[in-house]
């Protein structure tokens, strides 16, 4: 094969310019390794769930409501949470597991029929969710085997591993079992149009599989990133941290299901729940400048992921102010869905986007420095988060702050699908197989 000259680049280089793309695309390329099918199938959903969700608030602004077979809210949470991060899971675990795991690389073939199967049920659900929940729910068995299908593969990389430190991968292990058992439960509720039930499964699944899966990743990679691109920082990762992030994640799945299955809950738990999220959120900004998140600013690539890790505290944080504000008022104020935002917009979105980045530009033998298109790509999301929390706290401005929200979450979702979705059907920069 033959090998294409790419510029020298270092990685704290704030703007390397990317290395011209070989000729000529074609799908076979998405079974040369895991990331390509499981990022190309998961770009796609990203795309097409922001379209999707921004067609369906314009047309409400417009006086058009589109029709509904399920409530647009559960329905939003059902696409945002399940339909394009585990596919990005997907791509990711069985391209970093292996290594974490000591084990032989995967045959990317081998995810193929399950990745497709997710692809062809998010197919089905999408027009279900406006014509009839029970076509819907025919949709997501396909989605919930796919899913199924791939945690098992998983499994048995986890189970042949004899290294010492499993921890992280077993954690991820677990969350992504959790994500399989909960797609299954969407199936039921949506089959029986229990609209509490899929609820509950779809906050379940937030907490306790996509943020699990996105919290034991970043205990693991950022602080091994830092310390490898920033020699003053040390690659502190101690393990009662990752196990107190964990217990506080799946809490507060307790807290959102306890209120979904026995109505508001009392003002003294509201406060107990408050009480316990301020210091997590304490610890979880402490954590985020321990870690080296003014040291990064220095390096493009690094300060997206620290970048993203402050806004998990953020959302604590937030959640503790709406909450201790239910427990002292009754109910009657909170700060809404600006702690929710702040966690899946903030530190899902933002993680995601820049995991997503540095994995695609390093195994397309690309320089691991983020380059002027992929930061704006990143800010124009940042400004989408803000831009969401204030629409959630400004209720007078908020259905056009809510709108301009939208407009840059899809144009950085939207972009970053069409660049990097390029990139996973052409051979590698470098002439390198992979």
């Amino acid at each position: 094969m033959k090998t294409v000259p790419v510029r020298a680049v270092q990685v704290g280089e704030p703007d390397g310019a990317p290395a011209s793309e070989p000729p000529g695309w074609s799908l076979r390329w998405l079974v040369v390794a895991p990331h390509r099918i499981g990022f190309f199938a998961a770009a796609c959903m990203l795309a097409v769930s922001a379209l999707w969700w921004g067609t369906a608030l314009l047309s409400r602004a417009a006086g058009h409501e589109l029709p509904w077979a399920v409530a647009p809210p559960a329905a939003h949470a059902l696409l945002m949470g399940l339909g394009f991060t585990p596919l990005f899971i997907a791509g990711f675990l069985f391209t970093a597991g292996p290594k974490w795991l000591g084990e032989p690389a995967v045959d990317a073939r081998m995810l193929c029929r399950p990745i497709l199967l997710m692809l062809a049920g998010w197919c089905i659900v999408l027009p279900g969710l406006h014509l009839a929940a029970p076509w819907a729910a025919a949709g997501m068995v396909l989605v919930a085997g796919g899913w199924s299908r791939l945690c098992w593969r998983f499994l048995a990389i986890l189970r042949a591993s004899r290294v010492p430190d499993r921890s992280h991968a077993q954690v991820v292990a677990t969350a992504c079992m959790v994500g399989a058992v909960t797609m299954w439960v969407v199936v039921g509720a949506l089959a029986g149009s229990d609209l509490t039930l899929l609820r509950a499964a779809t906050q379940v699944a937030l907490w306790c599989f996509v943020a699990t899966v996105f919290v034991a990743v970043s205990h693991r990679m950022i602080p091994f990133f830092s310390a490898s691109a920033l020699p003053a920082l040390d690659a502190w990762r101690p393990m009662w941290l990752l196990w107190t992030m964990v217990a506080a994640l799946w809490g507060e799945a307790f807290a959102a299901v306890a209120a979904l299955g026995w109505g508001p809950l009392p003002f003294w738990m509201r406060g107990m729940q408050a009480a316990i999220e301020l210091p997590v959120a304490v610890l979880l900004l402490w954590l985020a400048l321990r870690w080296g998140v003014v040291q990064s600013l220095k390096i493009r690539m690094l300060a997206m992921l620290h970048a993203g890790f402050l806004w998990l505290g953020l959302a604590y944080a937030l959640s503790a102010l709406s909450h201790a504000l239910m427990a002292t008022t009754a109910g009657e104020l909170s700060l809404g869905l600006a702690p929710m935002h702040a966690l899946t917009m903030g530190y899902l979105g933002a993680t995601l986007l820049a995991m997503a980045t540095r994995v695609s530009s390093g195994h397309s033998g690309r320089s691991l420095a983020a380059d002027n298109t992929a930061w704006a790509m990143y800010w124009v999301l940042q400004a989408a988060v803000v831009l969401r929390v204030v629409a959630a706290l400004w209720e007078a401005g908020s259905m056009g702050v809510t709108l301009l929200a939208v407009l840059a979450w899809t144009t950085a979702t939207v972009a970053w699908a069409l660049r990097y979705g390029r990139w996973f059907v052409r051979p590698r920069v470098d002439g390198r197989p992979g």
